[in-house]
C-alpha cells in the first residue's frame, strides 16, 4: 500500500487500517494491470489462528468505497476473537472508485464484472465464498455470483436491483442525475451527487464519516468514475449494458444457494419495487425490511450483526456439511383438515342467511349461502381469468360485509394471498403496510383507490363498484368486482391450494411499533377456526355479531351466520349499545365479539336501550372482548347489558389469535390473589404457554419454564400460531424459538407468569419493565393497586433515570380529571405512595393517558416515560 493512502486512511473512523491493502491486478483483456485497493481481514483471522469458514466478498456501490463495509469488517473480527465462526472479508474498491487506480477507460456493467472476477482470481480465492453487494455494486456481486457457481455458497444484498420493469422511468434522481449537461456537472465537476447521497442515510452522518465517504473524491479528476457509474444505467434496450443486466437478471433466478435481503425502504432510488423483483427471483431468500432505514442501509441499521447473525444459522448449508436433505413435505390434505371454504361448499344450495351488514350505506344487506358461495366462486374464476395466479398477493382495502368476505373467500380458494391492514393503522401506517407487502393486487372502494394512486401502491387495481371511464382512469383501474365476476361466471375453478401454502397476511396493529404483517398458511387458519368453534361451541346455528374485525370474516368458515353491527370497524369506538341490539335482533345470534373500546362505548350508551333491545340483548350466551386484556369492572358492566351471557377476554395477538381464555367469574375467583396483573385465563385447547425469566437488565434470558410465580417474558405455542413475519426475517427470528426438543414457540412481547394452576397473568410489555437497582419490576400490578383510589380512573408506571438504576413515575388520570398536566396534588401523591411497595419518585397527573392507534385501550407507556423525562427535568410541561 502506498503511503499517501495509508496516511490518508490513518484515522478515517471506524476502519480498522490493519486491513487495508493494494493489489496489482492483470486484465487481460486490456494487456494492462491496475492497482486495487480492498480491505481484507485474512491476516488477522490467520494471526488469531482460527480457522475460517469461507470468505464474504463485499463489493460496494456508487458513489461510495469499501469504507461502507468497516463495520462488518469490526463486526467479523470481534466475533472470531470471541470464539464465534470466523469469515474472512474482502471488501473492494472498484476500479475508478475508492482508493483503486483511475484507468481512464470505459467501464460499462460487463467489465466491472469482468474486473471483479479478475481480482477474485488474483488472490486465487477458493470457495465457499457468500457475495455481498450494495447499489450497483449489488448488481456487479450478483453478476460474479453467476459467473462462479463451483465457488458460490450464498449471496447477500443491501438495496440494489437486476431488473426495471418495461415502461417505467428510472428513479427521479437518476434520472435527473443522468440528464445531459447535468451528468457532468453534478457528478464529477462537483460533488454534488456524493453529498447528495451521503444526506440519504437516516440518521445524519456525523461530519467525519461523511469527510471519510469524500476522502478518495476530493477533485473532479478523482469523481470520473462516479459520473461513468451513472452513465452506465442501462435506462432502455439500446444501451450498451442493458444485455449484460438481463444476463445477470436471467442468472440470479437460477441461483439455488441461499440468499439474504436486507433492504431499507425508505431509499428514493431503490424502492420496495426491485426488492419484491428480487424476492420473485429468489422465493427461498430471507428478507428484512429495516422499517425508517433508506438507501445507506449499512449506515441506517446494524447490518453487520444481521449478516453475522444469518451466516450462523446457514453455516452448515453455507460451507457444504449440511448433511441429507430432509425427505420432501407431504402437500396432499392431511386427514382432519379442512380449509376454510368447505362450510361455503357444504351450504352452496342453502338459502338461509349467511351474512347480514347492518353499517350499508342505504339499510341493512342480508346475503344467503347460496349467493355467497356463488359470488366466491365467480370471483375466484374471474381472477384467474384475468391472470392472478397461487402465491399472488391481493391487498383487500374494504370494510368488514358481505364484500370483503367475498373477496377473501375467493383468493383463499384460488391460493392467492390476502393482504389485510386495518384502516385505523392510518394512511401513512396504511401505506407502509401496503407498500412492505408490495402486492400485486390491490382491491378497494373509492377512499383506497384514491390514495392508492397518490401513494404509488403497487399492484393492478381493481375497484369495488363499477366506475365511469374517466374516474377508472384517473384511478388507474383495471377492474371492477362485477366484471370480475361476469367473466368467471360457469368457469372452471383452478386446483386447490395446499394446506402448508401461504394464505394471508395480517398485518398488526402497530401499538407496540410499526405494523408487521404476519403470514399464516391455510392450515394455520384452519387451526384458529377449530380452536374458536370448539371452546366456545359454534354450531350452524349459532349466529355471530362480530363487531371485532379479525372475527367478522369467521363466519362463513364457521358454517354459521354473522352480522356486522352499524359502526365504523376501523373505530371501535363508533359502536353503540343499540347498534349491537339491532344486529343481535336481525342475526338471532348467541355470541357476540367485540373489542374493548367498542365495549367501553357501549356500555356509556347503554341508557339508550329500549325494552326491545334489552330483550334481543338477554338471548345472548356467549360474549367474548378481544384484542386486550379487560378488566373485571368493565366486562361485569356489559354483562349487565347482557345478563344471560358468560363473558369471555380471551388473550391472544395477531400472530396467534386465541392463547387462553377466562370468563367474569373466573376473574373474580382470583381477586384477592396476590398475583400482580391481569388474570387473562388458562391455555385454549392443547395451546401452551410458558415464562422465560427476566434477568437483572430485564432481558428474557431464561429456560422456557411452566413455574409459578416467576416474572418473564410470555412464550406461546399453539397450532395456530403464525409461520412467520413477512419479509422481517431478522425480527422473525428474535420471536421465535424453535428446537427439536421445545418445538416452535413464540415470544410475544408481553411480560407476566404464570400461578400455581396454570392461569396466565399479564403484567406489561417487555419494552415498559423498568429495569432497577432492585431487580426488573413490570408496570401493570402497581397501576392496578393506584387505580384502586377513588381519585384514579387509570395509572401508568413509567421509569426515568439510566439503565438499572431506573425510578418510578406514577401518571395519572384523575376523578374528576385535571384540566392540564402538571405534579399530582400532595394529598394524592401521599395517597397514591402508601398503596403501592413500589418507590415513586413522582406523581403527575394528565387530562388523558395517551393510548395506541388502534385499540385504544393500550397505554403507550413509551411516550409517556420520555414525556415524563423531560418534563422532570425542567422542560415544559405539555400534554404527553
Amino acid at each position: 500500500m502506498s503511503e499517501g493512502i495509508a496516511q490518508t486512511l490513518e484515522g478515517l473512523p471506524g476502519l480498522d487500517i490493519r486491513c487495508s491493502r493494494t493489489r496489482l491486478v492483470v486484465d487481460r483483456r486490456a494487456d494492462a494491470a491496475h492497482e486495487w485497493h480492498y480491505l481484507d481481514t485474512g491476516d488477522e483471522l490467520a494471526r488469531l489462528g482460527v480457522e475460517v469458514a469461507g470468505t464474504i466478498l463485499a463489493v460496494h456501490g456508487n458513489p461510495t468505497w469499501s469504507y461502507l463495509w468497516r463495520g462488518l469488517v469490526s463486526a467479523s473480527l470481534r466475533a472470531a476473537e470471541e470464539g464465534q465462526p470466523a469469515w474472512r472479508v474482502i471488501a473492494v474498491d472498484q476500479l475508478d472508485m475508492g482508493f483503486s487506480a483511475r484507468t481512464d477507460a470505459p467501464r460499462p456493467l460487463a467489465q466491472r464484472v469482468r474486473d471483479l472476477g479478475d481480482f477474485t482470481d488474483s488472490l486465487d480465492l477458493e470457495g465457499p465464498v457468500v457475495t455481498l453487494g450494495h447499489d450497483w455494486g449489488g448488481v456487479v456481486s450478483l453478476g460474479w455470483a453467476v459467473d462462479h457457481p463451483q465457488r458460490l455458497a450464498g449471496v447477500i444484498a443491501l438495496n440494489t436491483a437486476v431488473h426495471h420493469p418495461a415502461g417505467q422511468p428510472i428513479p427521479a434522481p437518476l434520472r435527473v442525475a443522468g440528464t445531459r449537461g447535468v451528468l457532468a456537472a453534478s457528478t464529477v465537476a462537483t460533488p454534488a451527487f456524493l453529498d447528495t447521497t451521503l444526506a440519504l442515510a437516516h440518521p445524519a452522518l456525523e461530519p467525519d464519516v461523511k469527510d471519510a465517504y469524500r476522502a478518495p473524491y476530493r477533485t473532479a479528476a478523482r469523481r470520473q468514475g462516479i459520473g461513468a457509474f451513472v452513465a452506465d444505467i442501462p435506462v432502455d434496450a439500446t444501451h450498451e449494458s442493458f444485455d449484460e443486466l438481463q444476463r445477470i437478471a436471467a442468472g440470479v433466478a437460477d441461483l439455488d444457494v441461499p440468499a439474504l435481503l436486507l433492504w431499507g425502504p425508505a431509499d428514493p432510488i431503490f424502492s420496495d419495487r426491485y426488492l419484491d423483483d428480487l424476492v420473485d427471483r429468489m422465493p427461498h431468500a430471507d428478507v428484512h425490511r429495516f422499517e425508517g432505514a433508506g438507501h445507506l442501509i449499512a449506515e441506517d441499521r446494524p447490518y453487520a450483526d444481521a449478516i453475522l447473525t444469518w451466516l450462523g444459522d446457514n453455516a452448515a448449508c453455507l460451507t457444504g456439511d449440511d448433511g441429507e436433505a430432509p425427505e420432501p413435505a407431504d402437500d396432499d390434505r392431511p386427514a382432519g383438515f379442512t380449509p376454510l371454504w368447505a362450510a361455503l361448499d357444504g351450504r352452496r344450495d342453502d338459502d338461509d342467511v349467511a351474512i347480514i351488514d347492518m353499517a350499508t350505506r342505504g339499510g341493512e344487506r342480508r346475503v344467503s349461502w347460496r349467493q355467497l358461495d356463488d359470488r366466491v366462486r365467480c370471483l375466484a374464476a374471474g381472477f384467474t381469468r384475468i391472470g392472478v395466479q397461487k402465491g399472488q398477493r391481493v391487498s383487500v382495502l374494504v370494510p368488514p360485509g358481505p364484500t370483503l368476505t367475498a373477496v377473501v373467500y375467493a383468493c383463499l380458494r384460488i391460493g392467492a394471498v390476502v393482504v389485510v391492514a386495518d384502516a385505523g393503522l392510518g394512511v401513512r401506517g396504511l401505506s407502509r403496510a401496503v407498500r412492505g407487502a408490495w402486492p400485486d393486487v390491490v382491491i378497494g372502494e373509492l377512499p383506497g383507490l384514491a390514495a392508492a394512486r397518490a401513494l404509488g401502491w403497487p399492484g393492478i387495481h381493481i375497484s369495488v363498484a363499477r366506475l365511469p371511464k374517466a374516474s377508472a382512469k384517473a384511478l388507474g383501474v383495471s377492474y371492477d368486482l362485477a366484471s370480475i365476476a361476469a367473466l368467471g361466471a360457469g368457469a372452471p375453478l383452478p386446483a386447490e391450494p395446499a394446506p402448508d401454502d401461504r394464505a394471508a397476511i395480517l398485518f398488526t396493529s402497530g401499538s407496540t411499533g410499526p405494523a408487521k404483517g404476519v403470514a399464516y398458511t391455510h392450515r394455520q387458519l384452519s387451526a384458529l377456526r377449530d380452536v374458536l368453534a370448539a371452546h366456545f361451541g359454534v354450531t350452524g346455528e349459532t349466529g355471530l355479531v362480530t363487531g371485532f374485525a379479525p372475527f367478522a370474516l369467521l363466519g362463513p368458515a364457521l358454517g354459521t351466520r354473522s352480522a356486522t353491527p352499524d359502526m365504523d370497524v376501523s373505530a371501535p369506538r363508533t359502536l353503540t349499545a343499540k347498534a349491537v341490539a339491532a344486529a343481535v335482533r336481525a342475526s338471532d345470534a348467541r355470541i357476540v365479539f367485540l373489542s374493548p373500546a367498542a365495549i367501553l362505548n357501549v356500555v356509556a350508551t347503554a341508557d339508550a336501550l329500549s325494552d326491545d333491545d334489552r330483550r334481543a340483548l338477554a338471548e345472548v350466551r356467549t360474549f367474548l372482548s378481544t384484542g386486550a386484556p379487560v378488566g373485571e369492572s368493565l366486562l361485569a358492566a356489559a354483562a349487565k347489558l347482557m345478563p344471560n351471557a358468560e363473558p369471555h377476554t380471551p388473550y391472544g395477538m395477531t400472530e396467534c389469535l386465541l392463547v387462553t381464555d377466562v370468563t367474569l367469574d373466573g376473574i373474580r375467583a382470583v381477586s384477592d390473589a396476590a398475583d400482580r396483573g391481569v388474570c387473562v385465563g388458562s391455555p385454549i385447547g392443547v395451546n401452551q404457554v410458558l415464562i422465560s425469566a427476566l434477568d437483572a437488565d430485564g432481558r428474557a434470558t431464561g429456560a422456557l419454564s411452566a413455574e409459578p410465580g416467576v416474572l418473564g417474558e410470555v412464550v406461546v405455542s399453539a397450532p395456530h400460531l403464525k409461520t412467520s413475519y413477512d419479509r422481517l426475517w431478522l425480527t422473525d427470528r428474535q420471536a421465535v424459538l424453535e428446537t427439536p426438543a421445545v418445538g416452535r414457540w413464540h415470544r410475544t412481547g408481553d411480560v407476566g407468569h404464570l400461578d400455581a394452576d396454570g392461569r396466565l397473568w399479564i403484567e406489561g410489555r417487555l419494552p415498559h419493565v423498568l429495569a432497577t437497582a432492585d431487580g426488573p419490576v413490570a408496570p401493570v400490578g402497581p397501576e392496578q393497586q393506584l387505580e384502586c383510589s377513588d381519585e384514579v380512573r387509570r395509572a401508568a408506571i413509567v421509569g426515568i433515570g439510566p439503565h438499572r438504576l431506573r425510578q418510578a413515575v406514577a401518571v395519572v388520570e384523575t376523578v374528576p380529571a385535571v384540566a392540564r398536566p402538571g405534579l399530582a396534588s400532595p394529598e394524592l401523591t401521599a395517597d397514591l405512595r402508601q398503596r403501592t411497595d413500589l418507590p415513586l419518585v413522582a406523581v403527575l397527573a394528565v387530562p388523558q393517558l395517551p393510548t395506541d392507534i388502534r385499540h385504544n385501550s393500550k397505554i403507550d407507556r413509551t411516550r409517556l416515560s420520555q414525556w415524563a423525562e423531560r418534563t422532570l427535568a425542567g422542560g415544559r410541561m405539555g400534554r404527553p
